[in-house]
């Protein structure tokens, strides 16, 4: 990595950024607890100040680390992170080296900085951070506005990737794409996963204002891949591509789900690629959403090969059955059946209740909510209520958390008050799912499950409480 200035002098061991003592001193974990705690004071990731002025200066002073690699660009309303993971482990599969940008974790920042696969250890995140500590510094003196949460998350991301060095990244943006940080990077490919509303305060009301912020990322001879659309967004996304002279590729046109059936723990798959059919592809995820995300991934990675030999059936079914999505209709406990899922808005809700009826089969579900306070509640809820008995309402450990008792006001009136229950903390809101669980299982055991949703972080508390997963 290059800068245009040398590090401050720090007697021969790198600093431990804003600990006042050499790194050596402290162990990797204090070292990523510090680092964690110095990002977590910037201005957070979902207030934006649209602008790519500051991660264009500061992705200069370390030497435009972004341009060391090809990208694959992801941006949508819902998907992008399993579309991102079905992506990197299908180019891993083809022997390639892949870094990998999502957002946002479940539980530690570290999960959003992945090598191989894997994400980086609290060492390398510690290293990464206080190698572009001196040059944050230096842009936030002389920008209007300091960098942001995510934009030093961004710049570690491409940093890290460089040194790696990564034959390919790929990038999940984080809100919206053309004043997005990571579209600082020029994607090969940009995939463009369904586009539904939500983030209106940014993105603008209408369907066709968001699509026009997330088509962005389509650069000039990129291609791009684009799932099945809106009919207003998928207009605007082609008359960006036609304005940049991109390729498309459209989920049931060029490529597309053949067909798909229920295996044990997932699903089975035939899918039409850019380049050829793929049959008895196991993708262990469920959810008809998830298929889809399997086509838009195989898609993209056909596009970023073109050239090269087929991917080949063989490559393509282990790609896919390596595939993990941590948060999404995941099964973290068994008795009795807990269900975490991080839809956070109309739109995944209502994917996810559509996975949870194809896949699972319970006499009655008992839900735990907690949700953000800048979202469509009522909306989220009203997907939710026809297959849930009970819900409990309760908060998450995000300070954007609506407050319980607002949230059961709002509750009330779709699921009826007899069906809310309110707690005050989600561990408290779990157990008293669990023994509406338990009640409701106690002539047929296994009758009932529950599922824990709303928001990603409702999904990694949940996760973190359930299954002891701290990142």
């Amino acid at each position: 990595m290059t800068g245009a200035s040398e590090f401050p002098d720090t007697g021969g061991q790198p600093a431990a950024a804003g600990s006042g003592l050499p790194a050596g001193d402290l162990t990797p974990e204090q070292r990523l607890r510090e680092a964690e705690r110095e990002i977590l004071a910037r201005r957070p990731e979902h207030l934006i100040e649209p602008t790519l002025d500051r991660i264009t200066d500061l992705m200069s002073l370390l030497g435009d680390p972004q341009r060391s690699y090809p990208v694959i660009h992801i941006t949508g309303t819902n998907g992008k992170t399993s579309t991102a993971r079905m992506i990197e482990s299908l180019l891993r599969a083809r022997g390639l080296r892949t870094g990998m940008f999502t957002s946002p974790h479940l539980a530690s920042f570290r999960e959003r900085i992945a090598i191989d696969g894997e994400p980086v250890t609290a060492e390398r995140f510690a290293d990464i951070y206080e190698d572009i500590a001196p040059y944050v510094a230096m842009v936030d003196g002389r920008q209007p506005v300091p960098l942001s949460f995510f934009e030093v998350l961004t710049a570690m991301a491409f940093a890290a990737f460089a040194d790696a060095p990564a034959d390919v990244a790929v990038v999940e943006v984080g809100l919206g794409g053309t004043w997005d940080s990571t579209n600082i990077a020029d994607g090969a490919v940009a995939v463009i996963t369904p586009v539904a509303i939500d983030h209106t305060k940014y993105l603008g009301e209408t369907i066709e204002e968001i699509a026009g912020e997330k088509a962005g990322i389509i650069k000039p001879g990129a291609v791009a891949v684009l799932a099945q659309q809106h009919l207003g967004a998928a207009q605007v996304l082609m008359r960006r591509a036609a304005e940049v002279s991109a390729t498309v590729a459209r989920e049931g046109l060029e490529f597309g789900v053949v067909s798909g059936e229920l295996a044990v723990g997932g699903q089975l798959l035939s899918l039409r690629g850019l380049r050829a059919q793929y049959d008895e592809v196991l993708l262990p995820l469920f959810g008809s959403y998830q298929a889809g995300n399997a086509a838009c991934a195989l898609a993209a990675v056909e596009a970023f090969g073109s050239g090269q030999e087929p991917l080949g059936a063989d490559l393509v079914r282990e790609g896919f059955a390596q595939v993990t999505s941590p948060g999404r209709l995941e099964v973290v406990r068994r008795s009795p059946v807990v269900i975490v899922d991080s839809a956070h808005n109309p739109a995944g809700m209502a994917a996810s209740v559509a996975g949870l009826t194809e896949a699972f089969r319970f006499g009655e579900l008992i839900a735990v909510v907690a949700v953000s306070e800048d979202k469509d509640v009522p909306a989220i809820l009203g997907e939710l209520e026809p297959v849930v008995s009970e819900v409990v309402v309760t908060r998450n450990s995000s300070d954007r958390s609506m407050d319980p008792a607002k949230l059961a006001e709002l509750a009330g009136p779709v699921f009826g008050p007899e069906r809310v229950r309110l707690a005050a903390r989600l561990d408290d809101a779990i157990e008293i799912a669990v023994g509406l669980a338990d009640e409701a299982s106690a002539d047929l055991p296994g009758d009932a499950a529950m599922l824990v949703t709303d928001s990603i972080v409702t999904a990694g508390d949940a996760r973190i409480l359930l299954s002891g997963e701290a990142g």
